[in-house]
C-alpha cells in the first residue's frame, strides 16, 4: 500500500536586523601627555601616527571624540585596551 505524500508546511520568518554599532569614545583628561595618547592610539587602534595625532588633537580641543565605530565585541575590547593605557575610554551606542 502506498503512503500518501504529505508535504509539511514550512513557514520561515526571517527578519534581518542590522546589529547596532557601538562607538568607542575617549574623553580628555589632564593626566596623560599628548605624545603618550598618540602612542596608545597607534598601538591599540592600529592607525597611522598622523591619524592618531588628529584624534588626540580633536579630543584635546573638543573634550571627547569617537575613535572607533563597529560591532560591540570589538568595541568592548578596544575600550578595555585603551583603559589599560589609562585613557578615559567608554562605549556608546551609535545613533
Amino acid at each position: 500500500m502506498a503512503r500518501p505524500k504529505i508535504k509539511p508546511e514550512v513557514r520561515t520568518e526571517t527578519s534581518a536586523k542590522a546589529e547596532r554599532r557601538w562607538n568607542v569614545i575617549v574623553r580628555n583628561d589632564p593626566v596623560n601627555f599628548m605624545g603618550y595618547v598618540v602612542v596608545a592610539f597607534v598601538s591599540v587602534l592600529r592607525v597611522s601616527h598622523e591619524s592618531a595625532k588628529r584624534l588626540m588633537r580633536l579630543i584635546h580641543e573638543e573634550g571627547r571624540a569617537t575613535v572607533w565605530t563597529g560591532d560591540r565585541e570589538r568595541a568592548e575590547m578596544l575600550a578595555l585596551e585603551l583603559q589599560q593605557w589609562h585613557l578615559d575610554a567608554r562605549l556608546e551606542q551609535d545613533a
